[in-house]
């Protein structure tokens, strides 16, 4: 298909504007695909495993989803629909973004096969247009747009880092069969060997001192946003503190 054939899935309509009530409809396939992809993996949602799941031809499925990349869009927006934009923005910008990052995580975890579909570009469905009004509503009244655009790319970098290498540790675990705590004693001999040998100094003190590798999954993520969060906080205007946290520091300072 050349660019001037390319037409955005949301540009086209859903059902004729003549004619009979379509058998099907996008959200139908698009829920179909989910499925099979949480319990198999996104390449074995194929246009006929698809049809298979709801009881359509495998050719007629064209006709409301043109192409697997247009199968793409439609469930990476899918997915999108599952963090929980409600109430946002509210005032407080840094118990929004934390709501918002922990929702990105959840949805990953949920769905660990989007780290094999997820893409910069945006098709600009319309949960995705919900999340960037809402997201970056946070901030709108701070900064300029610029800048909330790189305060953004900053926060959804760490979370779609944070979660990208927590599937993929998971993933290799499920392939060696092995438990967290026996992955860990596997690597002990290599550990002590390294700290005998008196080179390695950032190493040795990673080992002996850091108390973050020991945190669960769940406050390693928790321990990194906050230092995301701060580094955000730091760009923003001593007007963007919520009230509350504002009198909250106020109290702290009169009770020190």
């Amino acid at each position: 298909m050349t660019d001037a054939e390319y037409m955005n899935i949301w540009m086209r309509p859903e059902r004729p504007a003549r004619g009979p009530k379509p058998a099907y409809s996008r959200a139908q396939i698009t829920e179909a695909a989910v499925r099979i992809a949480d319990a198999e993996g996104l390449e074995a949602a194929t246009m006929r495993r698809i049809a298979a799941e709801i009881g359509a031809g495998a050719m007629s499925l064209y006709r409301y989803v043109p192409s697997r990349d247009d199968l793409v869009d439609l469930v990476a927006d899918r997915l999108m629909a599952e963090i929980d934009l409600e109430g946002i923005p509210s005032g407080d910008w840094r118990a929004d973004l934390t709501r918002y990052a922990e929702g990105v995580r959840a949805m990953w975890l949920r769905h660990p096969w989007i780290a094999t579909v997820h893409r910069s570009r945006t098709s600009f469905g319309p949960n995705q247009l919900l999340l960037i009004e809402r997201l970056m509503g946070v901030l709108d009244a701070f900064v300029s747009i610029d800048e909330n655009l790189s305060l953004m790319a900053i926060l959804n970098g760490y979370v779609e880092g944070a979660a990208r290498e927590e599937v993929s540790r998971a993933e290799e675990l499920r392939r060696s069969g092995l438990s967290e705590s026996e992955w860990m004693a596997r690597s002990g001999p290599r550990i002590h060997q390294l700290l005998e040998s008196g080179e390695y100094p950032i190493f040795r003190k990673i080992v002996m001192e850091a108390r973050q590798p020991h945190l669960s999954r769940d406050d390693q993520f928790r321990y990194g946003l906050e230092r995301v969060l701060d580094c955000i906080a730091a760009a923003l205007p001593s007007t963007a503190e919520p009230p509350v946290a504002a009198h909250r520091e106020g109290q702290q300072d009169r009770d020190d």
